[in-house]
């Protein structure tokens, strides 16, 4: 398979320096080639080129007015008219939201930070191996309050209703983080505590003590995109 990762942010630095580029998380995450096109800076893939694509989470939301945000929901809804595969990544997944007749919106939740617990609703056969819960690392304050109407629900959590999304075994969102890394999760939120508030900086730190399911999420990813019906 031919895989286009696309970048819709750079790391800050020094976290670049010290936790790596967007390109080297995935790279780590999911241990394919990937082609990276930084589409945050407009530089977009051909589609015919590639045989699946992964976008990256960004710091923008979905519904902000910029021209490669608008460019990025046209080319997924232009891939969701093949037969190509397409796997969204927290702003990715929102994406997969807004492009496709959904809406993305602000969380009544506010900041989901740390390790969040999801339970799986509905499995499906490229979830192998199966597991009743997963445990992610999360950091977003945007989620997908109306899904697409052909999207199903594989994962939810109390404060994140649609974890994992599907469309007709093509299109796959993750709201939450399977590429980022606790200490990497951790220098993120605690340089925005002024903006996400101490107590709920202080309540991701304890969540930090719990596993992530790291492998299993690369394992899935990587069955989905090889997946056929």
């Amino acid at each position: 398979m031919k895989l286009a990762l696309l970048v819709c942010d750079h790391v800050a630095k020094p976290f670049d320096e010290v936790h790596g580029t967007y390109p080297v998380m995935f790279d780590r995450l999911l241990g394919m080639p990937a082609d990276a096109h930084f589409v945050c800076d407009n530089q977009f893939p051909d589609i015919k080129d590639y045989d699946g694509f992964v976008v990256t989470g960004s710091k923008r939301s979905v519904y902000e007015e910029e021209s490669w945000i608008k460019d990025l929901i046209q080319f997924t809804k232009e891939v969701a008219d093949t037969d190509k595969k397409y796997v969204g990544v927290c702003f990715g997944h929102q994406v997969i939201g807004e492009a496709l007749g959904g809406k993305v919106t602000k969380s009544n939740e506010g900041y989901l930070i740390g390790v969040h617990v999801h339970s799986i609703i509905r499995p499906a056969p490229w979830m192998d191996p199966e597991a009743k819960d997963v445990n992610i690392l999360m950091l977003c304050q945007d989620q997908i309050s109306l899904l697409p109407e052909d999207a199903i629900v594989h994962a939810s959590s109390p404060k994140c209703i649609n974890g994992i999304i599907s469309i007709n075994n093509r299109i796959l969102g993750i709201q939450g983080h399977p590429e980022f890394t606790k200490a990497y999760n951790q220098d993120v939120f605690q340089s925005r505590i002024e903006r996400i508030g101490s107590q709920r900086v202080n309540e991701a730190l304890q969540s930090l003590n719990k596993e992530v399911h790291t492998t299993l999420f690369s394992q899935w990813i990587k069955n989905f995109l090889n997946f056929t019906q």
